[in-house]
């Protein structure tokens, strides 16, 4: 793909992390409306009892009507200790958890204002331990609704059916709990890079979108 256009998101999902990885450029939407239960505040990793959703806590200064690019992050509660904890519990027997756990954990020492702010260090940070640091998403300056270039605003989402990526589209790689639970397709990124390390960017290039 030449061009597209996302969603934020914080921790992304492989596919998104995948059409990063596949596109010449890449466009990130924050002047829509901010929708609920979205990867924008949300990922998934697979712990021993199943998957987890880590959400950040937002809130929302115009209510309903807040865009995007308006949305500030809520630190009433530790949820960075929280996020941070069941990550290395979930990863730290994983093979390439102490490789990249010093790019990673400074994120949560950091209080951001915005999500967008938040999510834009983590996207950076990916990209550079995906060995493709020369990536710059660029962010919108207003909303349209017909855009000329690949519209995955509203493409990844966590209420899709997992089942509907079949092996072809999101290959086998072996994670933490998989005895347990089985191979899980389309977590986190952070899944993919503690288990694969390295060879993660090869495997996002693989995946057929």
């Amino acid at each position: 793909m030449s061009s597209i256009l996302l969603s934020t998101a914080y921790f992304p999902p492989i596919s998104w992390m995948a059409s990063v990885i596949q596109s010449e450029s890449i466009s990130i939407e924050i002047y829509e409306t901010f929708p609920k239960q979205t990867y924008r505040n949300r990922c998934n990793i697979a712990t021993a009892s199943g998957i987890l959703g880590l959400t950040v806590p937002v809130r929302k200064i115009n209510g309903s009507h807040t865009k995007t690019a308006e949305i500030l992050i809520d630190y009433s509660t530790n949820w960075q200790q929280l996020h941070w904890r069941s990550m290395v519990t979930t990863y730290n027997k994983s093979p390439y958890f102490l490789y990249y756990r010093d790019l990673l954990e400074p994120v949560f020492d950091k209080k951001h204002q915005s999500l967008v702010d938040l999510n834009e260090e983590i996207i950076t940070l990916l990209l550079k331990a995906l060995g493709c640091p020369s990536k710059k998403p660029v962010y919108t300056r207003e909303y349209f609704h017909q855009v000329e270039m690949a519209d995955f605003r509203n493409t990844f989402h966590p209420k899709l059916n997992r089942t509907d990526h079949n092996p072809a589209e999101m290959p086998r790689y072996i994670q933490v709990f998989e005895e347990k639970l089985g191979f899980i397709p389309d977590l986190s990124i952070i899944d993919l890079l503690f288990n694969l390390g390295p060879e993660a960017h090869d495997y996002l290039r693989k995946i057929k979108l």
